[in-house]
């Protein structure tokens, strides 16, 4: 068999998944916009921009070597069946809900978590102005992802980093099942990284990226078109939707894109790795801080030419969280840059989403300020 063929045929899959999210995303932001929430609207359309660079990148450069391309089209197959299951059962429920007519006290409280699910996404709005500052926590706990990506690279004190870990159990599994691996992958002398080898975590922890942006999306997608009672992510999380989110997409699109533009322009060479983190960093804490503090302590309240609400509580919590985040990783002068692009993506009016714009525009702004002064990153 000719595994040159079939890893050119992932590759090309992989490309045209991209090229499909472009088009649904424009699809999503152009109906959000005629809804009147150009907030969402504009962020998704810049997602689908985000995501025909991906596809140019991955079929031009590719972000994977094989077959990891090919291990990435099978996740997002069975993430495909996985959300079609979903949304069968979701389905099938409601309707079974509508023929009932038993809604006494005692039968609700033996009623299914799928089915007090069902109920509270299609008898009340589930799009909310303000949400309780507990679920405000809850939302914000996601962006703690940047710290797994952290450890996911570096590893963390003895821990080495997990993605190393990864294609170390990768390896070994793979060696015990050769005879299978060999009719489905091809000869086990082509899989590309040995133990320890540098390269593989820098594949895996995309390979990570694109994964969670693919769980995510295909959801959220869903979500968009037919309601958010079939979005399987919805359903875990149990998370309360803002107004911004009707017909556009979720906060959790918007940053995990955002990783993976600035990590792609890592691979590329172009970004420093410290800046990298510095900025996904800074994007993650200093906007969760500014959120929960504002929330939590803001008194002194900004009313912004958007009309939108925030405090100087929480804009002080997220510039001092900025600047000690870029100190660490990038040193004491370009952590001013980082502080200064959190502060007018964030605090400054605007129709984007900040979790797009700060995971891109801060690792730019700092290496950008690196090429610029040509000091060395770090403390100096």
């Amino acid at each position: 068999m000719d595994w040159t063929l079939i890893a050119n045929l992932y590759n090309t899959t992989f490309t045209l998944f991209f090229f499909t999210l472009m088009s649904l995303m424009y699809y999503i932001g152009v109906k959000g916009y005629r809804a009147k929430n150009s907030y969402g609207g504009i962020s998704s359309i810049l997602c689908g921009v985000c995501y025909l660079i991906f596809g140019y990148y991955n079929s031009v450069v590719g972000f994977f070597t094989y077959p990891f391309n090919g291990f990435m089209i099978w996740w997002i197959t069975m993430i495909l069946v996985a959300n079609l299951i979903f949304t069968t059962i979701i389905r099938r429920s409601i309707k079974r809900m509508r023929v009932e007519t038993d809604n006494s006290e005692a039968e609700l409280k033996k009623e299914s978590i799928l089915r007090r699910y069902i109920k509270k996404m299609t008898q009340e709005n589930p799009y909310k102005d303000d949400i309780p500052f507990k679920m405000e926590l809850i939302r914000k706990s996601f962006h703690l992802s940047g710290f797994l990506l952290l450890i996911a690279f570096f590893g963390f004190l003895a821990l080495p980093p997990l993605t190393s870990l990864v294609n170390d159990g990768i390896i070994t599994m793979i060696q015990q099942f050769e005879p299978s691996y060999n009719f489905i992958w091809g000869d086990l002398s082509n899989y590309p990284f040995l133990f320890d080898k540098f390269q593989a975590v820098v594949e895996i922890t995309m390979f990570a990226l694109i994964g969670a942006l693919a769980f995510v999306i295909v959801s959220d997608i869903i979500r968009i078109v037919w309601g958010p009672e079939y979005s399987i992510f919805n359903f875990l999380t149990k998370s309360m939707l803002r107004n911004k989110e009707k017909n556009a997409a979720g906060p959790q699109i918007y940053i995990i894109t955002g990783f993976i533009f600035s990590y792609m322009l890592y691979m590329a060479g172009i970004i420093n790795i410290f800046v990298f983190f510095a900025g996904i960093l800074i994007a993650c804490l200093s906007d969760a801080s500014a959120a929960i503090i504002g929330k939590r302590y803001g008194k002194h309240k900004i009313i912004l030419r958007n009309e939108e609400i925030k405090s100087v509580e929480g804009f002080i919590a997220g510039v001092l969280v900025a600047y000690v985040i870029g100190f660490i990783f990038v040193g004491p002068i370009y952590a001013i840059m980082g502080a200064l692009i959190f502060f007018l993506t964030d605090y400054l009016p605007a129709v984007t989403a900040d979790n797009i714009l700060n995971p891109i525009f801060i690792p730019i702004g700092i290496q950008f300020l690196v090429f610029l002064l040509g000091l060395p990153i770090g403390w100096f």
